[in-house]
């Protein structure tokens, strides 16, 4: 939600009446118009402990429920209710509290209250259907007068008190983004702001997981005329020469589409620094002769287009549907796939494209290789291409100090603009002297993507506990042999002897992931939180991928590279 001048706000403060609490509503109401945000505010401590309490609890336990969890409860009906029948849309923010995601020993009539206020606020995420999200923020230690009842060791435990800024910024941050609704903001000195749960241990117990994003099936696009044959690019040689690897081909397009399987229209393909690796065999297990074997085969990673057909036992998907894919064979017209493989996407854009193997390596691989959370300090190589600038954004956008490295002044300027709050441009500093001076403590996740002596200066610079996630080494890809492998000596030593973690991340090894990454990425775009950057170098049509591969080898490029399949369809999509 957009905040605006004239909007209003309620905070109630936990009214054990019911009457009194309906009346703040109704006056606030007569007060001002209406109501736009609504936040419940309530919480006291219990004394004493429930196991050792022999009255009837109405003034102990039985009034902290009631204050707790009952007022949060009825609050939040009392203010549905109230933006529902304004037909306009609304927050409610419920606030709860760290003890309501684990337990608090010493106060477990307070955990329990606060748990409650948790689930029973994420179980309200219908309610958007009506325009009204309601969220709930559950901070640790704020320095209020039930705070400074805790003992200092406990709350020093915990890394102190929280500043009440923080709080406010969790509010708003659960206000103004459009994606959350029973969302649950925890809030910490030790990891900052995140979302609990995470979308892994949310998989765990959903029975009946949203087939929404699943099953688009409209079909907004002009029909697709089959044609008898299409042109794709196909590797007849192991080299890491792209262009010496690879030939276009015309085949026949083949119908009936396979059972399990769909046609797709390949609108835009990306291009990736593998593509040389692809072309040379690297990723293909067994011997060089094995590998040989499977000569000739298809070239692409990653593509958008719309569904042009469909197998007979395909239902989930239909025919004009925009979709995303990432197999083998993009760097074609038309591409057959499993129909279990494509993922459903709004447009069938450029920027999409820029999500999936970019996009979707920074996602997943900072949180899941790179453990990261919020106040630490990230450092992205290589950060004005097609997945640097991802990296920059996200970590920025989960709350970090992000530093990024690139070669040119207009690479810098681009940095600069997408939030990077410190960008070393190679040409013109010394990335090691500006690390050794400016964060003498070191770098806690670095996003590598270079090899060879960046991948050594980083783990130079790397910090206690820090972790260093390497994602490709594209300075290694090009030679007169290709990729050669490195050693990197000292490696060892260098990790244990400041509880290091250098991860490896693939994002194939992923693919579980990829829907709700994808989704959290193109929401994150349509709510203007996102920039996606397109190098404006333009490549059309299949025979130019040779042309845009080497582009993005000889580090000219800034943002995304993709090549526009069919320039011809490429401008009805866009005009739609």
């Amino acid at each position: 939600m957009e905040l605006k001048p004239g909007m209003s706000a309620l905070v109630t403060g936990g009214a054990s009446g019911i009457d009194s609490l309906a009346a703040a509503f109704e006056k606030h109401v007569q007060t001002y118009g209406g109501l736009d945000i609504c936040i419940n505010c309530a919480g006291i401590a219990n004394r004493p402990l429930v196991y050792d309490d022999t009255s009837d609890g109405a003034r102990t336990w039985r009034h902290a429920v009631n204050v707790n969890l009952v007022a949060v409860i009825d609050g939040t009906r009392i203010a549905s209710q109230i933006m529902r029948s304004q037909k306009k849309p609304g927050v409610i923010i419920n606030i709860g509290s760290a003890a309501g995601l684990y337990p608090m020993i010493f106060d477990p009539v307070y955990s329990a209250t606060k748990g409650g206020v948790v689930m029973f606020t994420r179980s309200l995420i219908p309610l958007k259907r009506h325009g009204v999200r309601v969220n709930v923020l559950c901070p640790e230690f704020v320095q209020t007068n039930m705070g400074e009842q805790m003992g200092r060791r406990i709350v020093d435990s915990t890394g102190g008190y929280l500043k009440m800024e923080d709080i406010v910024n969790g509010a708003f941050e659960l206000i103004q983004d459009e994606s959350k609704a029973g969302a649950c903001l925890w809030i910490t000195n030790r990891r900052g702001m995140e979302y609990w749960p995470t979308p892994e241990e949310q998989r765990k117990y959903m029975v009946n997981p949203s087939k929404s994003k699943r099953t688009l099936t409209n079909n907004i696009y002009p029909s697709i005329q089959m044609p008898e044959s299409f042109e794709k690019i196909v590797v007849h040689t192991l080299s890491h020469n792209f262009r010496n690897a690879t030939r276009l081909e015309r085949v026949r397009l083949r119908l009936p589409v396979e059972p399990h399987s769909a046609l797709v229209k390949i609108i835009y393909a990306g291009v990736n620094a593998s593509d040389v690796n692809f072309s040379s065999g690297r990723y293909f297990s067994g011997n060089p002769k094995e590998t040989a074997s499977r000569l000739p085969f298809d070239a692409g990673f990653e593509g958008v287009g719309i569904v042009a057909a469909v197998g007979d036992s395909v239902n989930h998907i239909k025919v004009g549907t925009p979709v995303a894919l990432m197999t083998f064979g993009s760097y074609a017209e038309f591409t057959q796939v499993p129909a279990k493989h494509l993922l459903p996407v709004p447009r069938p854009d450029p920027e999409v494209v820029a999500m999936l193997t970019s996009g979707l390596t920074a996602s997943i691989g900072l949180e899941k290789a790179g453990q990261m959370t919020s106040g630490k300090v990230v450092l992205v190589t290589a950060a004005a291409g097609g997945t640097g600038q991802f990296a920059v954004q996200l970590a920025k956008l989960a709350g970090n100090k992000v530093v990024a490295t690139c070669g040119g002044e207009s690479k810098a300027e681009f940095l600069a603009s997408v939030g990077a709050d410190r960008v070393i441009n190679y040409r013109n500093e010394s990335i090691k002297d500006v690390l050794k001076k400016e964060f003498p403590r070191g770098v806690d996740i670095i996003y590598e993507s270079v090899g060879g002596e960046m991948f050594d200066l980083c783990l130079n610079a790397l910090a206690v506990h820090g972790h260093l996630i390497v994602i490709g080494m594209i300075s290694q890809y090009q030679g007169e042999s290709g990729w050669k492998p490195k050693n990197y000596t000292g490696l060892c030593e260098k990790i244990l002897a400041k509880s290091q973690t250098v991860a490896g991340f693939f994002l194939v090894q992923y693919a579980h992931l990829w829907q709700d990454h994808l989704d959290k990425l193109f929401d994150l775009y349509a709510s203007g939180k996102l920039k996606v950057s397109l190098d404006p170098k333009k490549f059309l049509g299949v025979a130019s991928v040779p042309d845009a591969v080497e582009y993005l080898h000889s580090g000219r490029s800034v943002g995304k590279v993709v090549v526009c399949i069919d320039p011809s369809y490429c401008q009805v999509a866009a005009k739609l």
